[in-house]
């Protein structure tokens, strides 16, 4: 299939929905379950966070997690169901970003934890729009 036939055979509304969900499982995961051991291992207070601009960082973070969606359903494909879509995007999670974060990570020196939280969020964030996916 080429780009074009791709393209055209997107479900736009599942890959905003896709996209969406990241901030849902990103406000728990940074928030309640992992926010505190997160910001101890990248170092922020309160105060940091507060001076980032929201408009850039939501604004680009939805930007970024549509992206990961629309390739995500490329990779997948219109023919991909429920099962294929969920473990595409765990594997993908697994497989390509935690891998690629933990060698960023060991030359950075972060630390296990750290490699954790994020990959832990990469992971499930990216299952879940693969099961949004595969389900549409």
């Amino acid at each position: 299939m080429d780009l074009i036939a791709a393209l055209e055979n997107i479900n736009w509304l599942s890959v905003i929905i896709a996209a969406i969900s990241s901030f849902l499982i990103g406000g728990i995961w940074y928030g309640p379950i992992f926010g505190k051991a997160w910001m101890t291992e990248f170092n922020f207070t309160e105060e940091d966070l507060k001076k980032r601009s929201p408009t850039k960082t939501f604004g680009l973070s939805l930007l970024l997690a549509f992206i990961a969606a629309l390739i995500l359903e490329m990779f997948i494909g219109t023919k991909a169901d429920v099962i294929f879509g969920t473990m595409a995007g765990f594997f993908a999670g697994i497989g390509w970003v935690s891998t690629m974060l933990g060698i960023l990570y060991l030359f950075e020196m972060k630390s296990l934890k750290a490699f954790s939280i994020n990959a832990g969020y990469c992971t499930i964030t990216l299952t879940l729009m693969g099961t949004i996916l595969g389900a549409w």
